[in-house]
């Protein structure tokens, strides 16, 4: 059997050279190595709604996903980055009900969003991890921060001014209406100014 290099979220930063794109950090668990992916907007906001427990008004994608497990009595176990062909990146699913167990395949980034939903390990073949990990120094790995962020947000609208300027009710009044409106980006903008009051 492969043997597999156990992953955690370390951040997700907006992909300057790739328009509307976002690297997913991912960093070996007790290593030095880290695994940077670059994944849609798309999915980066989903990973990032859920590591930051905002809750969105209708379910995304992954929610239903995982609803329709819950429903059907499956469970993911765990998702391995398993392959990479030409700087493509491919993942498995493992699923277990009752009676059966299955492999899925998948892209890396919607795995993740799975993953961090029913909070299932994350796994990478040594394989992969030797050919696309970067090895992070002490000194290097000392200085990052282990809280994920989420996908760079638009800028606010002028109108709106500083996130800065407004009361504590008021973000909250302005975090309930960008969940209303599905403006998970602002909403994520919101929770981070709420957080660093509390």
């Amino acid at each position: 059997m492969e043997k597999l290099v156990e992953l955690e979220i370390l951040g997700l930063s907006s992909n300057h050279s790739q328009s509307g794109s976002f690297t997913l950090v991912m960093g070996e668990v007790d290593g030095i190595r880290r695994l940077p992916i670059v994944i849609g907007m798309f999915e980066a906001q989903a990973i990032a709604i859920e590591i930051e427990k905002i809750i969105p008004n209708r379910p995304m994608t992954h929610d239903l996903f995982k609803s329709f497990a819950d429903q059907f009595q499956f469970d993911i176990e765990r998702i391995v980055i398993s392959d990479m062909k030409e700087g493509v990146f491919y993942a498995k699913i493992h699923c277990k009900s009752s009676v059966v167990e299955s492999e899925i395949d998948s892209r890396p980034s919607d795995a993740i969003a799975i993953a961090v939903r029913f909070g299932a390990s994350i796994f990478c073949s040594e394989k992969v991890m030797a050919e696309a990990g970067i090895e992070f120094t002490e000194e290097e790995k000392r200085e990052e921060t282990k809280v994920p962020k989420a996908p760079a947000p638009k800028p606010a609208a002028t109108k709106e001014g500083s996130l800065k300027d407004y009361s504590l009710d008021k973000l909250n009044q302005l975090l309930e209406k960008a969940i209303n409106n599905e403006d998970y980006e602002r909403a994520a903008r919101i929770r981070d100014e709420i957080n660093k009051r509390n």
